[in-house]
């Protein structure tokens, strides 16, 4: 069963830490692709991002696939200015941890991507992801115009059909429009390949997502 929602409340930007103007540094390489972390992308390059628990595993199924140009985490969907890691696990700034993707639609699909995000994750758990409690580990697709808002609901409605027929429970997944995007601290970046043994609650999850 969900988690009732009105247990997690995610704040206003009232009742939000207040944050800073400083950037987070962040790294120059890709430390698996070699590619680059920050733009500008190369020509027909788009940005996909996926909050979906903790984002060092997110990152890491993401960076595997083909097509992928960069991958790196940060948070977004919430209200404080550049966040740290420690202000946004304290649940006052309204952030979730994600992942973003940085992919060429010629050899990758946004559905492709979103096939990995219902996978890796399980999205009928409300607020969390497994013991990972907390406003930052929800799962919610932020898309960038109405091609991926449309993509992401019409996926969306054909995996909870086969959710459904299996026995599982409601999607809580959120679709909302891409905001403000903060790096995570640098030792965030590519974690499990620096870490490889480190903590990953992402895996293979109930029911496959047939494209």
């Amino acid at each position: 069963m969900a988690m009732p929602r009105q247990l997690t409340p995610i704040p206003d930007r009232e009742h939000s830490l207040p944050g800073r103007d400083r950037e987070m540094p962040v790294p120059e390489k890709h430390l698996v692709l070699g590619t680059p972390m920050e733009g500008p992308w190369p020509e027909g390059m788009r940005e996909a991002t996926f909050g979906m628990g903790c984002f060092w595993g997110a990152e890491k199924y993401f960076w595997q696939v083909p097509g992928v140009y960069s991958t790196f985490v940060g948070y977004a969907a919430g209200h404080t200015p550049n966040p740290t890691y420690e202000e946004v696990c304290s649940g006052w700034t309204g952030h979730a941890e994600v992942a973003r993707v940085v992919y060429d639609p010629s050899k990758v699909s946004y559905e492709a991507l979103l096939k990995v995000f219902w996978e890796v994750h399980d999205p009928t758990q409300w607020m969390r992801q497994g013991g990972d409690v907390g406003t930052q580990y929800r799962s919610v697709i932020l898309v960038a115009g109405e091609d991926q808002r449309a993509e992401a609901e019409a996926s969306l409605a054909k995996y909870q059909q086969a959710l459904s027929g299996a026995g599982y429970a409601e999607i809580v997944t959120d679709i909302e429009e891409v905001g403000p995007f903060y790096y995570a601290e640098p030792y965030h970046q590519q974690y499990l390949h620096t870490f490889p043994n480190g903590y990953c609650n992402h895996g293979f999850c109930q029911v496959g997502y047939k494209g």
